[in-house]
This record gives C-alpha cells, structure tokens and sequence, in this order.
C-alpha cells in the first residue's frame, strides 16, 4: 500500500511562544569562530548592546544580563530586590505569574498572591484595596507580568502604575515582560516601572540563554545591602562594572552576545514602534481568524474575550475535547508546523489539556508566516472534520488589509 505523502518536508516553522524563529541575519551573526574575551571585537560589540537594550525596555538607567533563562532573570530580580522575609505582592493572571511568586518564595520572600484566573485581567480595584491594607507599606515590591505566556492576558502597566501613585503606596514595582518585549508597548521610565524582566528567545529573536534585568536607581538604592544578592546575581557589577568580566560575573555568552547585537540592530532598523504596530496588525489577524472559526463552533475559542487584554505576542484558544492536540498533531506532522501546547490550562492528565493550544507570533515574524499558520490551521480543522466557521482566512487576510 502506498503511504500517504506528507507535505512537511521543507523548512519548518515554530509558531510557538518561544523559542521563537532566529532571523538568517542572527544566526550568521553566532556562526563564528569563539573571539578574544580580554579585548578587542566583543568589547565594542557588547559596548553597543547596552544602549539599545535600554532603548528596547524604554528607559535610561540601569541594565544587567545573566547567562540563563527566563526564570534566571526572575531569579535575578528576586535576589536584588528583596530580602529574606521580605514581603512582595504578586499578580498572577496566568501560569507565569504564578511562577514568578514560586520563585520568591521559594528564595524566602513572604509572598502575597492575587490569582486572578486564567482568562480575566487584573482588577484594580482589588490590586488598590491590597495596597490600603498594608497601612504600614510592608510590602517591599508589587511583581506584575505584562503578558502572560500562558494565559496571553496583557496587564496596563500604567494604570498599574496610577493605582500604586494613588494609594500613595511605596513598593517598587516590577514587570516581566518576558513575553512582551520587542512585541508589545512598553515603556519603563515613561510609566514609572523600577524593575523590568525579559529574556532573549522570544521578542529579542535570539536563542535561549540571556536573562536581561533593567532597574531604575530607586531600585538601586532602595535594595542595597539586601541578604538575597550573592555574588553571580549581584546586578550592581553587571549593570555598572569597571572590568568587562564583571558584566558576566566571569566568561561572557560571546555567541549570543553576537547574536542579540544583531536582533537589536534589526529592531533599531526598523523602529521600535514600527515593531509594535507590525506585532498588532499580525495580532488582529489571528483574532480575526478565530473569531470566525467560533462564530461556526461553540468549542473554539480564544482565552481573552477582551481584545485589550490580549497581548500581541500570542494567542491562547481553546478547540475543546481532544481536538487542540488533534490540530497541533496535523499540523506538524502534515504541514511542518508547529503550534504551542496550552500550558497552565489543565493539568497534562486531565483530558482537559488536549482542548487547548496557543499561536505565537512574536519576533521574527511577517505577513505571510502568520497568514501561513493560520491557513495550515484552518485545512487542518478541513481535514479533521473539526467544526469550524469557514472564512477564518479571508477575515485574516481582510484584517491585515484593512489596518
């Protein structure tokens, strides 16, 4: 019998929230021969960094990077901001935000969460009568997420911000915006943020392994002599050192320090809030999209209902039943494309898990991958007999159009 012939042979592509896809100039960046790290090149390559780092996260003060991870730079910021029996307020609105408060109180920070759900935003209001409470602003930091990897529920950060003022509350306030940065509107100095988070493998298009931390001098100041900080998370060396060791707490990530030098100059090229507006017209395709595909299925769905509480990044949705797995399975195997899981939805054994998966298009992205995506979804829904409305293409293509 012949086998069926598949049509993923060919370059594939990851349509999922990180890592996401390395530009061609990126990787030709990293695919050198190792450099000097006592002078020379690499000294002027990360001597350019930082003015473009800060440029990306809005801001002019202080920046930091670590060899690691995204839970590396939470890490980071945990160490420096607090210390032990500290007390932090958390926002959670996804699995990240959670995680996130893990983290600290795992370090020995007395962590308060609000756990807003998994599909709603934050609710000021509570956020404002949790700071009223702490009368004696015991709380030391107030740790948000911008966009919620999980969830793909957005934060204004601003409005964050006007509550903190308001109350006249003097917690430090941080963000993570792992999954936001180079995709989303972010302006730290502009909307009073002290800590930034992010990381290099999603809107900064470089491979996994740079946690960057920014933090302003208040943070500085304020978080001196915390009992967290030892010597490798130590911010103040790596933002402010006299020996270019310091910045890296020993040997540099020289690869990958070619690479985001490059992923920052393309950014740099094409203008950061031209870089915003790109992520929100592919954004508004995709939503256009599943909004037709629900408006013929009552089991498709995306997470956030509210377009301004979805980040532009990535898209979480529901399909319902086994069929998010189904799709995600079809896609890879008979197309080359892969989709993310939906994490933080259900727990993997819960027959609820294989209902629900994420888009991603963040970073190195344009019009015809996200159109491309959303085309394989939609024959793959064709060829799974999955119940869908028809036309998630044309009011894709009509979205992108129109803008």
């Amino acid at each position: 019998m012949k086998s069926p012939v598949s049509l993923a042979h060919g370059r594939p592509y990851l349509a999922i929230p990180g890592p996401s896809v390395m530009p061609d100039r990126v990787l030709r960046a990293m695919h050198r021969a190792a450099p000097n790290i006592y002078g020379g090149e690499i000294y002027d390559v990360v001597a350019g960094i930082w003015p473009r780092l800060r440029a990306v996260a809005g801001t002019v003060q202080n920046c930091a990077i670590y060899i690691g991870n995204g839970h590396a730079a939470w890490e980071a910021a945990n160490a420096n901001l607090f210390s032990r029996g500290d007390k932090a307020l958390v926002l959670a609105v996804g699995r990240f935000g959670i995680g996130w408060a893990e983290s600290a109180r795992a370090m020995g920070v007395d962590v308060d969460l609000l756990d807003f759900g998994k599909s709603k935003p934050i609710d000021l209001a509570r956020v404002e009568a949790a700071l009223r409470a702490d009368s004696g602003h015991q709380i030391k930091a107030l740790l948000a997420t911008q966009v919620d990897t999980s969830s793909s529920i957005k934060t204004d950060i601003k409005k964050l911000r006007a509550v903190l003022d308001a109350v006249g509350h003097s917690a430090l306030l941080a963000v993570d915006c792992i999954a936001s940065l180079g995709c989303d509107e972010y302006r730290m100095d502009d909307w009073g943020v002290d800590v930034t988070v992010a990381a290099s493998q999603k809107g900064l298009m470089t491979p996994p392994g740079l946690g960057i931390v920014w933090f302003s001098e208040k943070a500085r100041e304020r978080c001196r002599g915390n009992d967290l900080r030892t010597p490798y998370w130590d911010w103040e060396l790596r933002a402010n050192g006299t020996e270019f060791w310091q910045y890296f707490d020993g040997t540099g990530p020289t690869h990958h320090l070619y690479g985001l030098s490059e992923a920052l100059l393309m950014i740099e090229e094409e203008g950061l809030e031209n870089v915003w507006a790109r992520h929100r017209a592919l954004a508004g395709a995709v939503w256009a999209a599943f909004d037709v595909w629900g408006s013929g299925s009552p089991t498709i769905a995306m997470n956030v209902a509210n377009p301004a509480d979805r980040g532009c990044s990535v898209t979480a949705a529901r399909i319902g039943g086994q069929d998010a797995t189904r799709l995600r399975e079809w896609c890879e195997k008979e197309a080359g494309v892969t989709l993310g899981i939906g994490l933080g939805m259900a727990l993997p054994n819960d027959p609820a898990w294989h209902g629900f998966l994420r888009v991603a298009h963040m970073g190195h992205v344009n019009a015809h991958m996200t159109l491309g995506v959303l085309a394989v979804m939609e024959t793959g829904m064709q060829a799974l007999n999955i119940a869908h409305g028809e036309g998630g293409i044309l009011a894709a293509t009509h979205s992108i159009s129109s803008r």
